[in-house]
């Protein structure tokens, strides 16, 4: 493919991009991060407008230009598309619920792991911090296969070059200015991006001739995706629905961000929001993916070397547009990566920072410091690795998702049972995780599981749908029949009598009324 645009004009810009938004969150930050309760929290800092625009640009990172349209083009058309977009709503009408209930048992909280534990004991904290680590490493790691994958197909970048200046710059800021760093680029990255967004699409439908155009082609090339009715994108639109719901419940993002808002009020009608939203973002994004298949030749097959799916958005773009157009949107897509990226390595630092205490001796603010630094840079590295080796974003994705779901039900059934046990929680979490992993058709886990002496032999034939809803219903029959045969009951008001502030001098600062 012969590029318009350079790479080293790409890079440019790129660079230049990162650059002022890292010079943003630096400025920010400066002088109102006084406590480590500022760095992690933000606590009842931020009101409606900025509660809504950090948990809309947070979730809004570059898989929305990416895996939607993926789903759109590879796995089922529009009802594959409307069952994501719905996907995407449920987990932030659920935390709408949640997040009050949250802020009232543990009021002096910071983290789900810290919960976990206090809930659950350290068992089933090790089994969520693992789950919530590896949920956002490969999150991110999804992130900068898109990202990277885009420039290279635009511009023809290296893609390590890519991801690396992305993983730096963003450590930069984070490392610095904290959760309140991230929240500031998030609200000035979702001013930017929801209109710039909603251009491109309305740019794009024109330039394909319209409705009726586009209508055409698509029935011409394979009628199904356009069929409300079509069972394979029924069916996926089921199980990703259950697959990203599971996986965003145990999100430290979100967790942070019930902290930060202002107060119960502002946080529910945030997360309402920000689910309407979220489901025509997602919905919009995801028709690129359905139109990519009527102008362009996508090849779906997830086996291929050439397979693109997962960059149908940009390879529809590419050619509607031209290659400068293309690059433009690309730099749309970096802003989005910029808006995740940051948000998960301060949930990565604040899981870190949050438990040693509890774990080790009385560490000092330095030890605190450096082991969440060390860890997101670990982290950020070796996302960085796996970004350069995957094609399917979308699968990256759902890999993550399947530990979610595994866990979200038995962790979060604890804020209002009193029966769940930390045995029955990790019975049920390890035992649907088993089921899942058993059912899960990526080749990577095939491999590993299939090597495995007596194992390999036994296992099913793989399909998503049953992976995901094995999972689900194993997690929720297993937790809710051990809820059933305990006799033990917690008293809830333990958790706020065991959860404290972590620096008890924290200044309370708050941002100005938005």
């Amino acid at each position: 493919m012969v590029h318009v645009v350079s790479s080293a004009t790409a890079l440019g810009l790129t660079v230049a991009t990162l650059a002022a938004f890292s010079a943003l969150g630096f400025w920010y930050s400066r002088g109102r991060v006084r406590s480590v309760e500022d760095f992690l929290t933000a606590r009842n800092s931020t009101g409606p407008r900025t509660t809504t625009a950090t948990l809309v640009a947070s979730v809004m990172g570059v898989w929305i230009l990416l895996s939607p349209a993926e789903a759109g083009a590879a796995f089922g058309g529009v009802t594959a598309v409307a069952g994501y977009a719905v996907g995407e709503a449920i987990p932030m009408l659920a935390y709408a619920r949640l997040g009050p209930r949250i802020r009232e048992l543990l009021p002096e909280g910071h983290s789900l792991t810290e919960y976990a534990l206090a809930r659950y004991g350290p068992a089933v904290y090790l089994l969520v911090f693992v789950v919530s680590v590896s949920y956002m490493f490969v999150f991110l790691a999804a992130e900068l296969t898109g990202i990277t994958s885009a420039l290279e197909l635009v511009a023809g970048v290296p893609r390590w070059q890519t991801a690396v200046l992305v993983g730096g710059f963003v450590l930069l800021y984070t490392g610095y200015g904290g959760l309140r760093a991230s929240i500031f680029t998030d609200t000035v990255q979702a001013a930017l991006v929801i209109p710039l967004l909603v251009g491109t699409a309305v740019a794009a439908l024109v330039t394909l001739g319209g409705p009726a155009a586009v209508h055409r082609n698509v029935v011409a090339a394979d009628p199904s995706l356009l069929d409300p009715g079509f069972l394979t994108g029924l069916q996926f639109g089921f199980w990703v629905a259950i697959a990203v719901l599971g996986a965003e419940l145990v999100n430290q993002t979100w967790w942070q961000r019930i902290y930060a808002a202002r107060d119960s009020e502002t946080l529910k009608a945030g997360f309402r929001r920000a689910a309407a939203l979220n489901f025509v973002l997602v919905f919009v994004a995801g028709l690129f993916g359905v139109a990519a298949r009527g102008y362009v030749d996508v090849v779906t097959d997830s086996t291929s070397a050439q397979y693109d799916a997962s960059v149908a958005f940009f390879v529809l773009i590419t050619e509607a547009f031209s290659e400068t157009f293309a690059l433009a949107v690309a730099l749309v897509a970096l802003l989005l990566v910029m808006s995740t990226a940051d948000s998960l390595f301060n949930a990565l630092a604040s899981l870190v920072t949050t438990d040693l205490p509890r774990i080790l001796d009385d560490p000092n603010d330095r030890t605190l410091t450096l082991s969440a630094r060390a860890l997101t840079v670990v982290v950020a590295v070796a996302a960085i690795y796996v970004s350069l080796r995957a094609r399917s974003v979308l699968e990256l994705f759902l890999l993550a998702d399947l530990f979610g779901v595994a866990v979200a039900v038995p962790l979060l059934s604890g804020l209002y049972s009193e029966r769940v046990t930390g045995g029955g929680a990790l019975l049920a979490g390890v035992s649907s995780l088993a089921v899942g992993l058993a059912f899960f058709p990526n080749q990577l886990v095939r491999g590993l599981l299939t090597s495995l002496p007596v194992v390999g032999e036994l296992l099913p034939t793989p399909a998503f749908l049953t992976a995901f809803v094995g999972t689900a219903a194993v997690s929720a029959s297993v937790t809710a029949l051990s809820a059933r045969m305990s006799s033990s009951r917690f008293d809830h008001r333990r958790l706020a009598e065991t959860v404290h502030s972590l620096d008890d001098s924290s200044s309370g600062y708050r941002d100005g009324d938005d």
